[in-house]
């Protein structure tokens, strides 16, 4: 079994990867069995700044620090359950120290996997308002919609304000149902939980519309690279370079 690294960018979220990883393994692999995991956290409140600014190139000089230490550490390959942190693991740059798994292909796959058509997108306004799954997406053929300005800025501040220090109220999930909600009227089929922590406030059972939990779908592709079923990715930061069709040739499928 391949070592995993988890580069962590935020408390919740990454705490969720960790056990969907493990849990994952038991449920294929038996009690108390799963590929060895490292995960590695340096805060990203002194990055905020960087972050109101724009300035992705020096995020992602200061979470490559995480990928090598991963890297000293043994790990063969990274997951990195922060959606917003892959805008700056995206930007052009020296390769990462070790290859991973890019969040945004594993819930575009996993969405043309089910055939859908329309896909929300639910995340830190960074992410929402990015061309990250749109043309993840479209890459497969699958229309994306984001909320309206209004309801991005609200669903942003939630996300800072509450989710990622581990508050999560049923004001907050009326409000994310309310713009699910808004999302189903607009034609989409499903909905892309794309903030780590969307996941523990939106349940499945709370939205109107079928969800793509990234935090867990990217935990279930790396444990199916940790144990050998899937190969190991390509991907070192940079842009995502695609195959003919739309594919992803990252080497994650």
């Amino acid at each position: 079994m391949r070592h995993c690294g988890i580069l962590a960018h935020s408390t919740e979220g990454a705490a969720l990867c960790f056990l969907e990883f493990c849990q994952e393994g038991v449920r294929r692999l038996g009690s108390h069995t799963y590929p060895d995991l490292t995960l590695d956290y340096i805060a990203f409140g002194p990055m905020m700044p960087a972050w109101d600014a724009g300035d992705y190139d020096s995020i992602r000089a200061t979470l490559s620090v995480s990928v090598d230490r991963l890297a000293r550490a043994g790990a063969e390959f990274f997951i990195c359950p922060d959606n917003t942190a892959h805008l700056a693991l995206g930007r052009p740059g020296p390769d990462l120290a070790l290859p991973g798994v890019h969040i945004a292909e594993a819930v575009a796959d996993q969405a043309a996997s089910e055939g859908r058509r329309r896909v929300g997108v639910l995340g830190t306004r960074y992410t929402m308002e990015s061309s990250m799954y749109p043309h993840a997406l479209a890459a497969r053929g699958i229309a994306s919609e984001s909320p309206a300005e209004g309801d991005r800025q609200l669903i942003n501040e939630i996300i800072f304000n509450e989710l990622v220090n581990g508050v999560f109220t049923e004001q907050s999930r009326a409000e994310h149902v309310r713009v699910i909600g808004d999302l189903a009227e607009r034609g989409c089929d499903a909905v892309a939980l794309v903030c780590t922590e969307h996941p523990v406030l939106v349940t499945p059972a709370d939205s109107p519309l079928p969800t793509l939990d990234s935090t867990r779908l990217l935990a279930r592709v790396g444990l199916a690279v940790g144990v050998g079923d899937r190969p190991l990715p390509t991907w070192r930061g940079g842009p995502v370079e695609r195959a003919a069709g739309g594919s992803s040739a990252e080497g994650a499928r």
